[in-house]
């Protein structure tokens, strides 16, 4: 029991510290998810009573657990047991089985379901690092749908499998806000040519991944639009122009992206955006595109070569539109090369893709969930964006993030 009593006063010293932390990944979630998603009521209870309840529990007197009581020769109701691990485990028995309890050990408490003595069905756990988890799990093993949150990671809320974690699985819906982003090749390939009918513009499909996590009909509004403008420091887009004044006339938020090039400096192409872009009141912030392959960076001189140019064009770009640039990378250069530049992930939003069933774990703006999307008034397949909120969020950024 001492063991115990230590790993009580553990948590309760790591909560004090790890509080700031987690009431900011609390507040972030809430930020970005209302009751339609999957889990909210979940972390909102959590959030409302935090897990007092089992840093509690290995305190509680064993009589409060009326400990002993038997049928014949099988236990019923409550009972304690060590399990083969040494694991105290306080809880209820039909028929000898125990059903439901408390497990106790210097590194753990779980309370939930059990099946034999493993965790099994609906339980939450906080281990003596602070981790806190709770939903569904098989085995000992978390599996299904829960959250995790600890003094020094993001809040994780979605699907997990064989312990590890999925990501959240997104659910679509009229209530959240969809966008594209298009460069030349929406008009066409080579002499044949398509006009895009910016009056006509509906999201009818979501790609073959994700229309199965669809509510309903998909037939979104286009709340958003990207349009490529420039690319290293000799390519532009021919249809840019023509594009960012047909949207804007049917009352899109509009914003321009720029396709960074390993082979010329960033401040050069930094200069060639900015002479070729637009940039009016209430556009979108600007974006680097950011998309080298493995050998692009090893021949430009490694990632470190690679973000002295990205930090070039980023701070270029600001000090001239006056906001703080998106970068758009690929789910594979964030598990890559992205820790390589924490500055770069602290202090910018990000717009990925990330072509799956569930949402980037990462802090985001925009999630590009599928390159293969349909969008009525546009030939071909089109790029379907979702922004990481609803409505009130939506309104947010574009007050205070647009261009003034």
């Amino acid at each position: 029991m001492k063991k115990v009593l230590l790993f009580v006063l553990t948590i309760a010293a790591i909560a004090v510290g790890a509080s700031t932390h987690v009431d900011d990944e609390l507040k972030y979630y809430f930020d970005r998810h209302n009751v339609q998603d999957e889990g909210y009521e979940m972390v909102a209870n959590y959030a409302q009573y935090g897990d007092t309840l089992l840093t509690r529990l290995p305190e509680a007197p064993l009589s409060l657990f009326n400990v002993g009581r038997w049928r014949g020769i099988s236990r019923q109701g409550t009972g304690i047991e060590r399990d083969t691990t040494g694991r105290i485990i306080v809880g209820h028995y039909e028929a000898d089985t125990l059903t439901s309890g408390i497990r106790l050990d210097s590194a753990e408490v779980y309370a939930g379901d059990f099946s034999g003595t493993q965790a099994h069905g609906h339980g939450c756990c906080l281990t003596d690092d602070g981790t806190y988890y709770e939903g569904q799990w098989v085995n000992d093993r978390r599996q299904g749908f829960g959250f995790a949150i600890s003094p020094t990671t993001h809040l994780r809320v979605g699907q997990w499998n064989n312990d590890r974690y999925l990501g959240e699985r997104m659910h679509y819906t009229s209530e959240r806000i969809y966008g594209i982003d298009i460069s030349r090749y929406q008009h066409g390939h080579g002499r044949k040519k398509y006009p895009i009918l910016w009056n006509q513009l509906r999201i009818s499909y979501l790609g073959n991944k994700n229309q199965k996590n669809a509510k309903g009909t998909v037939n979104y509004p286009v709340s958003f639009v990207f349009i490529k403008s420039t690319e290293s420091t000799n390519i532009r887009n021919p249809f840019y122009a023509q594009d960012y004044v047909k949207a804007r006339q049917q009352g899109i938020p509009i914003g321009a992206y720029h396709f960074f090039s390993c082979k010329v400096s960033g401040s050069a192409q930094a200069s060639h955006f900015l002479m070729n872009t637009l940039f009016r009141s209430g556009d979108l912030p600007p974006v680097l595109d950011l998309e080298p392959s493995s050998s692009q960076i090893a021949a430009m001189g490694g990632p470190q070569v690679l973000f002295k140019h990205v930090r070039q064009w980023l701070q270029a770009v600001e000090r001239r539109t006056q906001v703080k640039p998106i970068l758009y990378v690929s789910q594979n250069f964030v598990n890559k090369y992205l820790q390589e530049a924490p500055d770069l992930k602290r202090d910018y939003q990000v717009w990925i893709a990330r072509y799956g069933e569930y949402k980037p774990d990462v802090k985001l703006a925009v999630w590009q969930l599928t390159p293969n999307g349909r969008v009525a008034g546009i030939h071909g397949e089109v790029d379907i964006n979702v922004f990481n909120g609803y409505q009130t969020q939506w309104e947010d950024f574009l007050k205070e993030m647009t261009i003034k």
